[in-house]
């Protein structure tokens, strides 16, 4: 793969100094379009020390408008980005549609540095390999255009550019004795790489390699490959998404179904109701704080029906939690900012630093249910969903993150009756809408889209507890008492 990139590739200065004038201008018009659609641009810039990678990323913000152009780099993790799953910090700095992000430094750093120098055993690269895979066909799928490109020198080329930097007072810096380290481990180098780039390099997210050795060849190919990148995707509709599998949901009138066997006749007497709380909040109090020193981070998940009790159950877990170390995050229709990223970044955003707690009032599931059911979004974007969530999951508890999901479950009637009162009661008026009344119209649309959302996502890693709500005061008990035995369990 890298054999192509070592023919000494060159570019006069008469030919580059002819067509600079013409690319700059082009690429200027070619984002200025881009500013207007609905798509985003991830370009990664990676390669060998000493290619110009550096020099690459400058000459982009130069050549384009800087104000519609993100450059991340990325390198040791922070501790705060320590503390949460690999991917956190790369999702953070995802661009919005109609924005270019420039990624100097990216998530296959640590695999090939980690892979080259022994640090990281064969079976952990697969697995951030396939990681890699499912991270970039999720941004594909949601639109965007990626482009990553690989600046490659040969053994003796980079060996001659790190001897000239450090020949000169100016650019001395910028060769270390890191850098003299790895260089000999190049052969590891170029063998973990080339392993890496065959990989990942798919129609969605193809890899370009381009030889670095010299700038103007290199410059004015990386120029070019963005000039067309950008022109072939303008002005065309978003590309086909491969359809996700579809497996069809089970009817409720059918047979039996997940939510069909639940007994919502379960009750608890006011008395057994408080002796059973405060036992379990203490447990919760001392659980909480026994994860919060060993940075043990749990996410909880609420979802059920409208009126179903989660706010009530949501105060219980919080009047036994230090109030420093938890959040609650009600999730709402997504506010602009939110709908110019993939539909799982306003989720990311939001996972916790080690030993806190996040408590998610609604969370990513309104995918399969409310956008499904209400026709929010398509139903390849849909069926999508289930497979991205169970990976979103996989990684939280990969990561060591508790993960707790529940479903309040009450029946029809049950429902009706505590809009009814809610109507009556003053300061509980505010609870009720007319999208809930509207919502319930659809009650049995929601009920097959829940059941297959159960079906399909409640996993080993992050099963879902079912909660029988019919009686406020039992769901109450069961959902702190599973949160005490999911951490404890953990600890």
């Amino acid at each position: 793969m890298f054999a192509a990139a070592e023919l000494g590739r060159k570019l006069s200065k008469e030919e580059y100094d002819k067509d600079e004038p013409v690319l700059r201008n082009e690429l200027l018009e070619a984002q200025m379009e881009l500013a207007k659609s609905k798509f985003p641009v991830v370009l990664l810039v990676g390669g060998v020390d000493a290619a110009g990678k550096g020099e690459t990323v400058n000459m982009l913000l130069e050549w384009m408008d800087p104000r519609h152009i993100e450059v991340n780099s990325f390198g040791i993790p922070s501790d705060e980005e320590a503390e949460r799953p690999y991917f956190w910090r790369f999702w953070r700095a995802l661009p919005p549609r109609g924005k270019l992000g420039v990624f100097y430094g990216s998530w296959y750093t640590d695999l090939i540095v980690g892979g080259a120098l022994g640090d990281m055993k064969r079976g952990a690269m697969e697995h951030r390999t396939q990681e890699i895979r499912s991270f970039e066909k999720v941004l594909a799928d949601d639109g965007a255009l990626i482009l990553k490109v690989w600046l490659h020198l040969s053994k003796k080329a980079q060996k001659r550019r790190f001897t000239e930097l450090e020949s000169d007072p100016h650019t001395r810096w910028r060769v270390t004795k890191k850098d003299w380290a790895n260089w000999d481990h190049y052969d590891d180098f170029v063998r973990v790489s080339e392993a890496a780039l065959r990989a990942t390099s798919v129609g969605h997210a193809p890899w370009t390699v381009v030889e670095g050795e010299d700038w103007r060849y290199r410059q004015n190919a990386v120029a070019r490959l963005l000039l067309n990148s950008l022109k072939a995707r303008l002005g065309k509709q978003r590309p086909k998404v491969e359809a996700a599998a579809s497996v069809p949901p089970t009817n409720p009138s059918q047979g039996k179904t997940v939510l069909g066997s639940l007994d919502l006749r379960q009750k608890l007497v006011k008395k057994d109701y408080e002796k059973k709380l405060e036992k379990y909040q203490g447990r919760l109090h001392h659980a909480a704080r026994k994860a919060w020193e060993k940075g043990v981070s749990t996410v909880i998940l609420y979802e059920g029906w409208d009126a179903g009790g989660k706010g009530g159950n949501i105060r219980r877990l919080t009047s036994a939690m230090d109030a420093r170390n938890y959040r609650v995050i009600p999730i709402a229709a997504p506010t602009d900012e939110e709908r110019q990223h993939p539909y799982l970044w306003r989720f990311w955003r939001h996972i916790p630093r080690a030993g806190r707690v996040t408590i998610f009032d609604r969370t990513w599931y309104g995918r399969v249910m409310v956008e499904r059911v209400e026709g929010f979004c398509t139903e390849d974007d849909w069926q999508r969903a289930y497979s991205e969530i169970n990976d979103f999951e996989s990684q939280l508890t990969e990561s060591g993150i508790v993960v707790v999901k529940f479903w309040i479950h009450i029946g029809k009637d049950e429902q009706l009756r505590r809009f009814e009162e809610r109507k009556k009661i003053a300061y509980k008026r505010y609870k009720i809408t007319d999208e809930d009344w509207r919502n319930r119209k659809k009650w049995d649309a929601y009920e097959i889209a829940v059941n297959e959302m159960i079906e399909r996502t409640s996993t080993d890693i992050a099963p879902w507890t079912l909660v029988e709500g019919n009686d406020k005061l039992f769901a109450r008990v069961k959902c702190v008492k599973t949160v005490c035995d999911a951490i404890e369990a953990k600890l």
